[in-house]
């Protein structure tokens, strides 16, 4: 048994072990697929410091590849939307946006497809295609079908798909469009971050098919939900659990924020909710269902704490908030909308139906509208 043959079964002992890979067939997939195949451009490694958060490249002469690549991580495998790995040497300061999602993440998704033989599945974001690979390997080629938004991406995962013995259907296009000339489908399943859930990919399922996909925010909390589709063409279900995250959407990333607000405008009032609230992941959850489109981020201060501040750049809206000399916290908000007054609502009603865990909420999605509820 060579080297990398020992290390899928390794991967597989472990991811088993951590109670995410639960059926033999899964096992068999993540077994017989070799991840390293798709990692052949090499990956970028992060570089903590001081200052901003770097990248480096890792290619595949480096010794460290090949068992990083049957390590339980997430591997960036792209840099500000064109760079590779092999583009650069040295450190790169950007933002990832495309990477080899971590594995126990990867066969959950899986798993919780709830596949039978002869299904069809559309799979939203190929990536490198190694979650493609795995779905080939359970389903057969001819049953699988993954858009791509990045052109690039999708030829070099083709490349790795052809050299693992797999050709399923690969579309270049904006996975939030879904792939109206292959469905119906009997599973759809995203492996990137949405708002919220796409009216085409509800219209491209069948009646008893589900969707599977992660809703986020641009707060970064998510949590993955599963939908079945009725008969009358709406769809019910739940969120999960689990804290599952991806990256978003490519035509859902973030705005920049181009020049700040005025934050010395607007309107100052008390609030007894902190933006500390937000450190724990329901709470923004539930703060991001207010406000999905808010982006937080934190100026300098003389306290060291870092000043929170929330913007809508497409509203217009914002909200600053500080302590005062009581410390108290204060919030001063802006533009057409009152952005924390809506977050405070929001997580006050939450807070008043007994903070009920995310995997308790429930979602449903009309062609015309989402809506995501908790007990109560």
């Amino acid at each position: 048994m060579n080297d990398d043959a020992i290390l899928r079964r390794d991967l597989a002992d472990r991811l088993a072990a951590g109670g995410h890979l639960r059926s033999a067939g899964w096992r068999r997939a993540v077994v017989q697929t070799p991840r390293h195949e798709f990692l052949r451009g090499g990956y970028f490694r992060r570089v903590d410091g001081n200052g901003p958060t770097g990248w480096e490249p890792v290619m595949p002469e480096d010794p460290a590849w090949l068992p990083a690549a049957y390590s339980d991580e997430s591997l960036v495998t792209q840099i500000a939307g064109t760079i590779t790995p092999g583009d650069i040497q040295g450190r790169i300061f950007r933002s990832p946006t495309s990477s080899s999602t971590m594995p126990s993440l990867v066969v959950r998704m899986l798993e919780e497809l709830l596949l039978d033989d002869g299904m069809r599945v559309l799979e939203i974001g190929t990536g490198t295609g190694y979650s493609t690979a795995l779905l080939c390997h359970r389903l057969g080629d001819d049953l699988v079908t993954s858009v791509e938004v990045d052109e690039d991406v999708s030829v070099r995962a083709r490349t790795a798909l052809g050299s693992t013995g797999h050709m399923p259907r690969l579309l270049v296009g904006d996975g939030l469009a879904g792939d109206p000339d292959g469905s119906p489908y009997d599973r759809i399943v995203a492996t990137c971050g949405v708002l919220s859930i796409p009216p085409a990919w509800l219209a491209q399922s069948r009646p008893g098919g589900q969707i599977l996909a992660t809703v986020c925010g641009w707060m970064y909390s998510s949590e993955l939900a599963r939908l079945i589709i009725d008969a009358d063409g709406a769809a019910h279900g739940r969120l999960l659990g689990g804290r599952i995250s991806f990256m978003p959407a490519r035509p859902q990333v973030p705005p920049s924020l181009g020049v700040l607000p005025d934050l010395t405008s607007g309107e100052e009032r008390a609030t007894a909710l902190g933006p500390d609230a937000l450190d724990d992941w329901t709470t923004r959850f539930v703060a991001q269902l207010a406000a999905p489109r808010a982006q937080l981020i934190r100026l300098s201060s003389d306290d060291g704490e870092g000043r929170p501040v929330l913007i809508d750049v497409a509203a217009g809206a914002w909200a600053a908030l500080h302590r005062d000399g009581d410390d108290r916290w204060i919030v001063r908000q802006g533009g057409p909308d009152r952005l924390w007054n809506r977050i405070e609502e929001n997580v006050a009603r939450w807070r008043q139906d007994g903070s009920p865990s995310l995997d308790r909420f429930r979602i449903t999605l009309t062609p015309e509208a989402q809506t995501i509820t908790w007990p109560n």
